[in-house]
């Protein structure tokens, strides 16, 4: 018995001892994976570190942050994937923590999220924003580069951050104007600091406020404190958006539940102002909202927003940023492109010039072009790909003419499709040149290492980029590429509202409103303005939403017109627009497909019909204004319209006045009027007695003296009375020569009518820019 008791003992120790150790290979196991997820990412937290790590060879990914917000936490799996697949040690990722760090001293307050690609201690590229396509395919390309770097088949190309070194020009311009000041000299002009912009705070309301149908009411709470809303978009955070922008919470033992929260449903994210200067306003909508304790905001703020509207912990119904520094990263987050309105209420005066990507450059680095001038600031106004013949490669550089280079040129411009971009910024022109470097490719690679042409060299006897070199000359080139046309644009019923902001946002953008028309559509019309949709399922309800109120039709003129406005309204279902192009007309104003706001004309030729069908033949001088004439079908009551372009008469009375003038001045009316005109005349011919008295006898001379030019001008009632006293004239011979004289051609009538109505319809210069 003891025996056995022993073995039984002796068996248990031998299990026990077999589980202990399978428990430390799991210890073990974990502690291993965990070493390598630390050794994933090194963190770097002082100058001396900095310095170390630059002087090490291999490609260094680095996430620049601040303690405030910490790392870009949402990008580690990506990161840990990327290492896996590349499997390559020159790789390395790494956190640096700028408030530690001299080196970044710059990035303080500007690195939400920013990402550093140094190699061999030089910076060779950035990245901002958590776009990880992006960053994969800078890591793909800086590795491979490195590669040669190291094999000594190419040289590094240091680059200069391009938002850091526009952030130096301004901090340089301040100090040169505050030094003016000092001397008592009027500063110059220059690059507006951010003091000039309005202060701006984010507000999101959140999954369970949404879910408990309060967005509306928190929305009307927040617009009666004054408060105004500059961007609204209605978003699903994913589960990496979320742990980025609560990275500073994710050591709270609720940070979890937090994640799974905000995933939950949709969330409101909201751009805040207020008054002139946006003030105050994080701290007043902080105050507005209350404490982020709901109970906290029940006891002590009763009225706050969250005491209104939370539930518990940090399912309050809202957010608020909580300083300058958080508003800024948070705005970068969700609206990376979003630009905050000057003090004064007026955008400074864009700037316009052409860049020119040449055919081999085009076909291997486009993306990357593209990339860095939407990095340097610049918004892409007009954008067209298109195949140069020898003839307009010629036209285009006519001034180089006799150059050696020129035949050269030519060719090159001639082999493959050309990319033309339409840039916009404050100092457009100046800037993309700086951007360029010289025009010889040696010399750019030589004195400017990090400019375009050294960067992006594909041939050594022609650079691969062309921008304008003055304001002349950039509206003659644009002009080439982007010749000025129409195109029609139209504000659907269901975005009467907001017609005014809409218009404004037209402006903005370069269109000149050449000729438009507020009217109710009838179903014929609506039926032939979306006959290309005849087909489609939600045909029927197009026109009967496009019957259900007032349109504002437009004509407007700029260069690539077309293109450039259904770029600017977006893409057809406000859901995608606000995916793919969140600032477009469609994605702040559409509702559904259907409501979607805006309308634009598809191709050239589909605006130069429709322009003919609501307006007539339009003629536009060479800056794209409207002339004066107005096709006269274009004022025919049966064209299906219920208010018509006015005449100069009718230009300042009501729609409805203005219709029923063009209609008692329309061909077809007067017409009318002539035929009745007419057999009331046979009648009295019929019913006037044969004999004439003496007076008539002598009144009758002067008439067949008078000129055709006082015919013209005489009224239908004197043409009847002098008509009624020929029908009694002496004898059949003057009887048959008063009918000639009445059977002439019915066109001169009808002709002269039509003079006379040109000579009243005649319209001053701009007519159409009025308020109709």
């Amino acid at each position: 018995m003891r025996q056995k008791v022993e073995s039984n003992e002796e068996t248990l120790s031998t299990d026990t001892c077999d589980n202990a150790n399978v428990a430390d290979k799991k210890i073990d196991k974990m502690a291993g994976r965990r070493k390598a997820e630390i050794q994933l990412q090194m963190h770097i937290e002082s100058q001396e570190e900095w310095e170390d790590l630059l002087s090490k060879e291999g490609l260094n990914v680095i996430d620049v942050y601040q303690e405030w917000c910490g790392p870009c936490t949402g990008m580690v799996s990506n990161f840990k994937k990327i290492k896996n697949e590349m499997g390559d040690p020159l790789l390395k990722f790494c956190t640096a923590k700028a408030d530690m760090i001299d080196s970044l001293d710059k990035y303080r307050g500007h690195c939400e999220p920013c990402f550093l690609f140094y190699a061999g201690g030089c910076l060779v590229a950035v990245v901002r924003g958590a776009n990880s396509p992006k960053i994969l395919r800078t890591i793909t390309e800086q590795l491979k580069q490195e590669h040669k770097c190291l094999d000594g088949g190419s040289e590094r190309k240091e680059i200069k951050d391009p938002f850091i070194a526009q952030l130096e020009s301004k901090e340089k311009e301040t100090e040169k104007e505050e030094e003016e000041e000092e001397e008592g000299r009027p500063p110059s002009k220059g690059v507006q600091s951010q003091e000039g912009v309005k202060e701006v705070t984010v507000a999101l309301i959140k999954p369970d406020a949404v879910e408990a149908g309060k967005v509306d009411q928190i929305l009307e709470d927040i617009k009666a404190a004054g408060i105004e809303i500059l961007k609204h978009e209605e978003r699903k955070l994913t589960e990496d958006e979320v742990r980025q922008f609560y990275s500073h919470l994710q050591d709270q033992d609720f940070f979890e539940d937090l994640v799974k929260f905000m995933t939950s449903g949709p969330s409101h994210v909201l751009a805040l102002t207020k008054g002139k200067t946006g003030e105050n306003i994080i701290d007043e909508f902080r105050d507005l909202i209350g404490p982020t304790d709901v109970e906290e905001a029940k006891t002590q703020k009763p009225e706050s927003l969250r005491a209104k509207h939370g539930q518990q912990t940090f399912m309050n119904a809202l957010h608020g940023s909580s300083s300058a520094d958080m508003a800024t990263r948070e705005l970068a987050f969700f609206f990376p492109d979003f630009v905050a309105p000057h003090v004064d209420g007026k955008a400074p005066k864009l700037q316009r010039t052409l860049a020119l990507v040449r055919p081999e450059a085009f076909r291997l680095h486009k993306d990357e072009i593209i990339s860095k001038i939407r990095e340097s600031g610049f918004k892409v106004a007009m954008q067209k790909e298109m195949q140069l013949t020898k003839e307009m490669a010629e036209e285009f550089y006519k001034e180089h003419t006799g150059q050696e280079y020129f035949d050269q040129l030519v060719t090159n411009m001639s082999s493959g499709p050309v990319l033309a971009l339409g840039l916009a910024r404050e100092d457009a022109i100046e800037g993309w040149r700086s951007m360029l470097g010289p025009k010889e490719v040696d010399k750019a690679k030589e004195e400017a290492p990090e400019s375009l042409r050294a960067k992006f060299a594909v041939d050594d006897a022609i650079n691969s980029l062309h921008g304008s070199d003055s304001e002349d000359t950039a509206k003659k080139e644009l002009d080439f590429f982007f010749p000025m046309e129409q195109t029609v644009a139209v504000i659907k019923p269901d975005a009467e509202g907001t017609k005014d902001e809409i218009i404004d946002r037209i402006h903005e953008a370069g269109f000149k409103i050449a000729a438009r028309k507020e009217t109710k559509l009838t179903k014929e019309i609506a039926e032939e303005f979306y006959a290309d949709h005849k087909d489609k399922d939600y045909y029927n309800d197009l026109v009967e939403h496009m019957t259900s109120g007032p349109t504002y039709l437009m004509v407007l003129s700029r260069e690539g017109a077309v293109d450039g406005w259904r770029s600017l309204i977006g893409p057809t279902d406000p859901t995608q627009a606000k995916e793919v192009s969140p600032d477009s007309i469609r994605a702040t104003y559409g509702k559904s497909i259907l409501e979607n706001a805006v309308h634009g004309s598809s191709d050239p030729e589909h605006a130069k019909k429709t322009i003919k069908t609501i307006f007539g033949d339009l003629k536009f001088t060479p800056d794209g204004t409207a002339l004066e004439t107005i096709d006269e079908e274009a004022e025919k009551d049966e064209e299906g319209f219920e208010a018509e372009v006015p005449t100069t008469k009718t230009a300042d009375k009501p729609v409805s006045d203005s219709t029923k003038d063009a209609e008692e001045s329309s061909p077809e009316v007067k017409s009318q009027q002539l035929e009745e005109q007419r057999a009331k005349e046979e009648e009295t011919r019929q019913e006037t007695p044969k004999e004439e008295t003496k007076e008539e006898k002598q009144e009758e001379a002067p008439k067949e003296e008078k000129t055709e030019e006082s015919k013209t001008e005489e009224k239908p009632s004197e043409e009847t009375e002098q008509k009624t006293e020929e029908s009694t004239a002496q004898g059949e011979e003057k009887k048959e020569e008063t009918q000639s004289e009445e059977k002439a051609p019915d066109t001169q009538t009808t002709e002269e009518s039509k003079e006379e109505e040109k000579k009243e319809e005649t319209k001053p210069e701009g007519v159409f820019e009025g308020g109709f």
